[in-house]
């Protein structure tokens, strides 16, 4: 019903900065938050950032000041811009969304993941 196709993720050195873009398409009545995690190998799924229909934002600790999330609702796209990228964030990144099929309806959908590596 929705689907979430995440791109911009590649190798990057150290220093450097990547944009990720994470499109919904389908039948979407309205989204709600958004949300990017990250899984690092042999590592749990962590909540980098967040961002709500409003346009609030939360940020793990361990991005604050280098990542921001964005969102343009009329493309139903949100954004992760990464800058001052460190080996320590690569990772496989993923798009979540909390969406409002039909009123009254809030379903959770995930992305199918991009892979960012970030070199030393």
């Amino acid at each position: 019903q929705v689907q979430l196709v995440e791109s911009g993720g590649g190798l990057v050195q150290a220093g450097g900065s990547l944009r990720l873009s994470c499109a919904a398409s389908g039948r979407i009545f309205s989204i709600n938050a958004m949300y990017w995690y990250r899984q690092a190998p042999e590592k749990q799924r962590e909540l980098v950032a967040s961002i709500t229909s409003g346009g609030s934002t939360n940020y793990a600790d361990s991005v604050k000041g280098r990542f921001t999330i964005s969102r343009d609702n009329g493309k139903n796209t949100v954004y992760l811009q990464m800058n001052n990228l460190k080996p320590g964030d690569t990772a496989v990144y993923y798009c979540n969304a909390l969406v409002t099929v039909v009123p009254g309806h809030l379903n959770d959908y995930w992305g199918q993941g991009t892979q960012v590596t970030v070199s030393s």
